[in-house]
């Protein structure tokens, strides 16, 4: 039967041109130039390794089934990429000997067999790709009944990208860079590393591959060389050049960091925040602002934190794994580590620091205070320089504060420790012991004030110091 006869078969499968859907992804490599001890794609950008973005993306088009090509002893890279997508089906496969993008692809072939779908391939260390490009790329191999189809973007400057060689629409063949003539240098249509194919013909295309290169590697992209060979259609899809940025060495990573900022900084902005100073706030993955939210500059939030609306973060705030209720005023330079809850209307000021501690609705901590494994009553209010001795060196303990409790200055408080509503504590106190509703506390030494030992006490000095220098 002749290539055109298996591809037009394939395409009258209901199943093949249906929604069945399975993606590979190439996530093997161990990233040497990275000089870490963990696989490349699990090197964190906004806050979640990039193996998870990729598969946040993947979710969005309910794929049956993923498989996921790995390295020996990468079983965390697998971990990750479930946890990410928890909804979906993941299946590890070992490449022990890296012979290449196609052999990994080879290696997918008894997990995926009977699968007469789409297969998606996608690379571990390519996170930016988006949803809707997948699906574009999808399409393209759909509606041009196509074998297989590759996505590109053009550049001005094409330097290492492997080159697709296009005419009459289609997509002739595929070279990499080291192997491209000089005339095929010129070309500036790129290939991304992302195919998709019809699962009716990808493994017998894959069998035909030929390690015929300067890397002695099998090479994914041949595998539209060899079906134009046998008469079958390729195609292509284009996307934006900023959705595929090589990530080798920890310089690159850094650079598709800030191109993820600028996504995540962006979509703020659509959804009814204000940033003063854009370029210099620093978000997750999964930060949520609320409308009329105001960030100042330089604010830096980690995973895990969701902010209500009409909040004002001033500059120089340090946010991870917290909540912050509406109409609540944080910083400047505060510091809400995990577990930092903050009610409605409350304030945080600047150098305080809460960790695993609730501050109900309207209260204040304005000013240099550690407020860890805590329970602060609603209208409370926690004075400058108030900490809370949480940890004995052996466990952390909890201080529970009622509703409109004073809190002076500097005081001291040690867990566990429970101060009834509208307590007074003095500033300067250290208080070890519960205080009931209502009721005044202190704990501190009685101020003796002697009359002239100030004069006396500052020529002694004089004199010690002067010795001390002639000596």
């Amino acid at each position: 039967m002749s290539g055109v006869a298996q591809v037009q078969r394939s395409q009258k499968s209901k199943k093949s041109m249906g929604k069945s859907l399975a993606v590979v992804i190439l996530a093997a490599g161990i990233g040497k130039r990275m000089r870490s001890s963990r696989p490349k794609v699990l090197q964190a950008l906004a806050g979640r390794p990039m193996i998870g973005h990729l598969m946040a993306s993947v979710a969005r088009l309910r794929p049956e089934s993923v498989v996921l090509v790995i390295g020996p002893g990468m079983e965390a890279v697998t971990e990750a990429a479930r946890q990410a997508a928890p909804g979906l089906a993941v299946t590890p496969v070992i490449q022990r000997d890296r012979r290449g993008t196609g052999h990994a692809v080879q290696l997918t072939r008894k997990t995926l067999a009977g699968h007469r779908g789409d297969v998606l391939i996608l690379l571990g260390d390519g996170p930016t790709v988006l949803p809707e490009t997948m699906k574009r790329l999808l399409a393209a191999r759909r509606n041009g009944k196509a074998a297989v189809a590759v996505l590109g973007f053009r550049t001005n400057d094409p330097a290492h990208y492997g080159r697709m060689v296009v005419a009459g629409g289609a997509l002739e063949r595929m070279v990499e860079a080291r192997d491209a003539s000089e005339a095929e240098k010129q070309i500036t249509l790129c290939n991304t590393g992302v195919i998709a194919a019809d699962g009716a013909l990808l493994f017998d295309l894959l069998s035909k591959l030929r390690p015929d290169n300067v890397q002695r590697e099998l090479y994914l992209t041949d595998i539209v060389e060899i079906a134009r060979a046998r008469g079958l259609r390729c195609a292509y899809a284009e996307a934006p050049e900023g959705e595929f940025m090589a990530i080798n060495s920890r310089a690159e990573l850094a650079t598709v960091e800030k191109v993820l900022q600028v996504r995540l900084r962006a979509a703020a902005m659509d959804a009814g925040a204000t940033l003063i100073d854009p370029d210099t706030v620093w978000f997750s993955h999964d930060t949520q602002l609320g409308r009329d939210v105001v960030v100042g500059p330089c604010v830096f939030f980690g995973p895990g934190v969701k902010i209500g609306d009409g909040v004002v973060i001033h500059s120089f705030c340090h946010l991870t794994g917290a909540k912050v209720a509406a109409g609540a005023t944080i910083g400047p330079f505060a510091r809400l580590r995990p577990g930092a809850d903050v009610r409605a209307d409350a304030h945080i000021g600047n150098f305080v620091e809460l960790k695993n501690a609730r501050l109900g609705d309207g209260a204040k901590a304005n000013h240099f205070a550690y407020i860890g494994d805590a329970r602060v009553g609603a209208k409370a209010n926690v004075g400058a320089g108030t900490i809370v001795c949480n940890y004995d060196g052996y466990a952390k303990h909890m201080t529970e504060i009622g509703p409109e409790v004073f809190i002076g200055s500097n005081a001291t408080l040690v867990a566990p420790l429970k101060i009834g509503a509208r307590a007074f504590v003095a500033a300067g106190s250290t208080i070890t012991e519960t205080v009931p509703a209502d009721a005044l506390a202190f704990g501190r030494a009685r101020q003796e004030t002697k009359p002239r030992k100030g004069a006396a006490l500052r020529e002694q000095l004089k004199r010690a110091k002067a010795r001390k220098q002639k000596g």
